[in-house]
């Protein structure tokens, strides 16, 4: 690979692991360089048929933060993908500290860099919005705009969702929480409404901030995630 209910009390933690753990990491104010776009990673052998290429756009749940090298989600993700037949090569472009305004900043950049135009991305931001209280609106502008660039290229987008810690209160947490849904309706996109649900609030699961996921964690998001991300490709044929 190329590198690139209750959620209550496990919301809580994310607030919190937010604050101790994410907020280390500075945004990225400006694209960064093409060097930085796509970086070899652990790769393992592709099947046989044509390649379905994937830009894993987002922060640092994609970018793999505390993991050792192969362990990110992409790879994860690619690996898995690879397992059940599909020549997938993901190129990971997470980056720890993005909001959603930083990622709007190198979204089309991070296309322009791609050897061709992928056949999905995966996007995934908005946790680093939730940590600094970020307007829904502007979290939502940004969006809508990645997902504006995304169609005019003609590429298929699956959105990967965060959701607001409820004690940030019901008024921002209705309206952060509503934007994926909102997008993926308006842009017929695949939608996994929460990238951290049935991990967050598990020790076991995540690193000692409480925010990112472990090894164990990212196996469990990855079989969740596969299925949609399969089912996704087939319609972009």
């Amino acid at each position: 690979m190329r590198r690139w209910p209750l959620y209550g009390g496990g919301l809580a933690l994310l607030q919190a692991g937010l604050l101790a753990g994410c907020d280390r990491t500075p945004e990225v104010p400006a694209p960064p360089p093409a060097t930085n776009v796509v970086a070899p990673v652990v790769a393992t052998p592709a099947p046989q048929g044509p390649e379905r290429l994937i830009l894993a756009f987002g922060d640092s749940l994609y970018a793999g933060y505390g993991l050792d090298r192969g362990q990110s989600l992409p790879d994860v993700l690619q690996n898995r993908l690879r397992k059940d037949g599909i020549n997938a090569t993901i190129v990971n472009a997470g980056v720890s500290g993005d909001t959603s305004a930083a990622g709007r900043q190198r979204f089309a950049f991070a296309l322009d860099n791609m050897k061709r135009k992928p056949d999905l991305i995966l996007l995934g931001l908005g946790g680093n919005d939730v940590l600094r209280q970020i307007s829904p609106a502007e979290t939502r502008a940004n969006m809508t705009a990645m997902m504006d660039e995304a169609k005019r290229r003609g590429i298929p987008v699956m959105l990967t969702g965060m959701m607001a810690p409820p004690n940030l209160g019901p008024e921002y947490s209705s309206q952060f929480n509503g934007i994926w849904t909102d997008l993926a309706k308006t842009y017929q996109a695949t939608l996994y409404p929460f990238i951290l649900d049935g991990v967050i609030g598990n020790a076991a699961l995540m690193q000692a901030d409480h925010v990112h996921p472990n090894r164990t964690g990212v196996d469990r998001i990855t079989a969740r995630v596969a299925p949609l991300v399969e089912s996704a490709l087939g319609r972009s044929q």
